[in-house]
């Protein structure tokens, strides 16, 4: 059996309570070294074999995987944030069909909300927005196939994007086509890890603040007015707003 495992964002507390036990049951693990916190191997039993994936390419992870089946061996999987996101999970899944080898996901805290938690902020505020665009610029994979940065930033959503802080002068420009000036953004550099970075400004100045950071990587950009101080107050706990929980009596 395979198991994949959203490692959560950093912090190794932050990995779900089935996903631990999962790690701590594992003959052999695989883990994305460059992006997981090595602190998460501490939960994995002593003869446990351990493998970093960041320097391995598709075909190695699968042959590691299936030969650790064939002798009855239990796999983790272990991918940052959930695994659903920019994690290539894909790919490795349909390998596994193939080789007609059994596999379960269990997911995990991804970095987008672990940001939102650690800038204290919600990304569905009624009256400002109802909808979390996640994306990234372009890159070596190719296209952003739900829209161009500049197209998506015309919904005026909240908006996390992924792996594109090396280009945050690009990424304002594009957004600034949707987006005022004086937009809220946070870049949040390796959000829940002992060296949290949180940069906080505008679509007028975030460019600036991040160069004298040199945060160049690992780092989230999170855009909307989710973050400023005008919302309407929920209907959820209005006093005067019933359901089927809450009547006027």
């Amino acid at each position: 059996m395979v198991i994949f495992v959203g490692a959560g964002p950093g912090d190794a507390e932050l990995i779900t309570v089935k996903g631990m036990k999962k790690l701590q049951e594992a003959d052999v693990v695989i883990y994305a070294g460059s992006l997981v916190n090595a602190d998460l191997l501490k939960y994995c039993k002593e003869d446990v074999v351990i493998h970093n994936s960041a320097s391995m390419h598709l075909d190695e992870v699968i042959a590691v995987m299936e030969a650790a089946v064939k002798i009855g061996k239990t796999v983790v999987r272990l991918h940052t944030g959930d695994p659903s996101i920019y994690g290539a999970i894909r790919e490795q899944m349909d390998r596994l069909k193939k080789k007609e080898i059994a596999f379960e996901i269990i997911p995990g805290v991804s970095s987008f909300v672990a940001a939102a938690s650690r800038i204290q902020q919600e990304f569905t505020l009624p009256g400002v927005s109802q909808t979390v665009i996640i994306t990234r610029l372009k890159g070596r994979t190719g296209d952003c196939e739900g829209g161009k940065l500049e197209e998506l930033a015309q919904h005026h959503a909240s908006m996390a994007i992924f792996l594109s802080i090396q280009a945050i002068d690009e990424v304002v420009i594009r957004l600034k086509t949707g987006y005022a000036d004086r937009t809220p953004v946070a870049v949040v550099y390796k959000a829940t890890w002992p060296d949290e970075k949180i940069i906080r400004g505008t679509l007028a100045d975030i460019s600036s603040k991040v160069a004298k950071e040199e945060v160049n990587r690992h780092a989230l950009v999170l855009v909307g007015d989710f973050m400023g101080d005008d919302y309407e107050l929920s209907k959820l706990y209005d006093r005067h707003f019933t359901h089927m929980y809450r009547d006027k009596s």
